[in-house]
């Protein structure tokens, strides 16, 4: 599996736009050091962090996961080119517990992007998330528990769940132990 340059990218748009650290970090809502964490490739944002910075420099999250090549009506991934996300880090700077590959990275101006989850402890903080966009999980492996607004959903194996994603959710696993689930975000 090979890795994104995701920091590359937003330090790319940073600086096309002329904007400080400071300045993206305020309109944001996270810190200039998480910022230049994510822009040295230190620590790779969760999934509803990458929304909020896509959204801000008005940009798709695909936008992220994409090779610099000639736009294409389809795509094939390869199980051995899937691209991972690992070491990702919430806002306070912990880790998520979970880590999680591009399922299509070619194909651009999609309106969904898929993700493959694994979710491979259980998180110190549950802390939630919201973005733009909806959401559709379904657990192909082991048992999750979907923590959405005031609510705990409990999936196993073959459950699947659509939802808003502007309402507070995180994913995390029930017991501990490792979670597979396949992820489409629309933004």
């Amino acid at each position: 599996m090979r890795e994104f340059n995701i920091g590359a990218k937003i330090k790319k748009l940073r600086l096309s736009k002329k904007l400080t650290l400071q300045a993206v970090a305020r309109e944001t809502g996270f810190s200039p050091a998480l910022i230049s964490q994510i822009e040295n490739n230190n620590v790779s944002p969760p999934i509803a962090t990458l929304s909020r910075i896509a959204k801000f420099f008005d940009v798709k999250i695909g936008v992220f996961f994409t090779e610099d090549e000639e736009e294409c009506r389809f795509e094939v991934v390869r199980s051995h080119e899937r691209k991972s996300i690992p070491r990702v880090i919430s806002k306070a700077g912990t880790s998520q517990g979970y880590s999680y590959e591009s399922l299509s990275f070619h194909k651009q101006n999609k309106k969904m992007e898929p993700f493959l989850l694994s979710i491979t402890e259980k998180a110190l903080e549950e802390n939630t998330y919201s973005h733009d966009g909806e959401e559709f999980l379904f657990v192909m492996e082991g048992t999750a528990e979907l923590v959405l607004e005031e609510k705990r959903i409990i999936l196993e194996q073959g459950d699947c769940v659509y939802f808003d994603s502007s309402l507070k959710h995180r994913l995390l696993s029930k017991h501990g132990t490792e979670v597979k689930v396949l992820a489409v975000v629309t933004r």
